[in-house]
């Protein structure tokens, strides 16, 4: 049972951000510090979690509500947590730019941080109900196409050359946010363009999932915009603006994450454009046991790549997959120092791949 409620220690950042927020001034960083000093501490002290979900028991544990329930409660909340963000921004209470700053990059430790989490989950799985609610957490961060390009491209790619979302070794993760961010949107559009062409329908049709991804974030923008606008008597200028600067931040922070969790690992070629099968040697694990509560066990990630349908409470730890140092929290902030990234994970990629065996068993 402990375990199950930890899960719920996601909704502590919202409510951080909405004390922050309250108590004004510089405490709209709270969420920001707790983010990344706290849980990382705590993360430390705590140590790691390796145990996994008895073979005999995924079955029951992985159809059990309760893990469903949480992420489908998660995604009311952001909307409702989004639709008070936007009266917050509107308020008149966020005055300099360095509160401005604080509550926008705290918002989006919810919406990008844990919200694109859940979307990620939710996305995988074959309910059309829990695909619906990925696409909702996508569009309030302006990050729909990530249904596609992830489930269709970086999962099919990832590890190899010709995945723009895994990261190669020497890279930094600057060059890589162009690259992750620009050829993945462009990829999105080529795997919805194949779909349409096999279903012969034109580019232009209704059908399309790549012009209703980029229509529908700005729409919703545009009605609350234009509600704010009327109830404030005013422009509510502040609105948009604070949308999609949430939204970048917000996706930002999840091509962070894909950056630590595939730098430097490569599948082998076995023929030229074809590699082997992606197994739990193809991703960067941290089985960090604060940290994967907050983020629905993300850090599994190398058991989620060699078995992208498993819910995430029955994800299993592989001790011969890649280990991080830290959980993602740390980890993140380390990627945006280059020299100190290079430093520490360029050591543990070749020790890795030196002691790495065949197959796992």
């Amino acid at each position: 049972m402990a375990k199950k409620l930890g899960f719920f220690t996601a909704f502590i950042i919202p409510a951080l951000v909405i004390t922050g927020f309250y108590l004004d001034g510089y405490w709209n960083y709270l969420a920001i510090v707790f983010a990344f000093i706290i849980i990382p501490v705590i993360d430390q002290i705590s140590g790691l979690d390796t145990t996994n979900v008895e073979p005999q028991r995924v079955k029951f544990v992985s159809e059990e509500f309760f893990y469903r329930f949480v992420t489908y409660l998660w995604t009311f909340i952001q909307l409702a947590f989004l639709l008070w963000g936007f009266y917050a921004i509107t308020s008149g209470k966020i005055n300099t730019p360095l509160e401005w700053m604080g509550f926008t990059i705290s918002f989006a430790l919810v919406t990008g941080g844990i919200g694109i989490t859940v979307a990620h989950e939710l996305g995988h799985k074959k309910s059309r109900v829990e695909r619906f609610y990925s696409k909702l957490l996508l569009m309030t961060v302006c990050y729909m196409h990530f249904y596609i390009e992830h489930n269709q491209g970086h999962h099919v790619l990832v590890a190899t050359p010709h995945d723009p979302a895994t990261a190669r070794k020497n890279e930094n993760f600057y060059v890589f946010w162009f690259r992750s961010v620009f050829l993945g949107y462009a990829h999105a559009w080529q795997l919805e363009l194949a779909r349409l062409n096999r279903k012969n329908l034109p580019v232009v049709h209704w059908k399309n999932q790549m012009i209703w991804f980029a229509f529908l974030p700005v729409l919703f923008c545009l009605v609350f915009t234009l509600l704010a606008s009327y109830l404030l008597k005013r422009p509510a200028i502040e609105l948009p603006i604070f949308f999609f600067a949430q939204s970048v931040i917000a996706f930002t922070l999840l091509e962070l994450v894909n950056y630590v969790e595939h730098y430097g690992i490569e599948r082998k070629e076995i023929a030229p454009n074809r590699y082997e099968r992606v197994n739990p040697l193809h991703s960067w694990n941290a089985s960090h046991r604060i940290s994967n509560f907050f983020l629905f066990q993300l850090q599994r990630h190398s058991d989620h790549h060699a078995n992208a349908i498993k819910r995430y409470q029955v994800l299993n730890h592989y001790d011969e997959s890649p280990q991080l140092p830290f959980g993602y929290p740390t980890m993140i902030l380390i990627a945006l120092l280059p020299p100190v990234w290079f430093s520490m994970m360029n050591k543990r990629l070749e020790w890795w791949k030196q002691a790495t065996v065949p197959s796992i068993s």
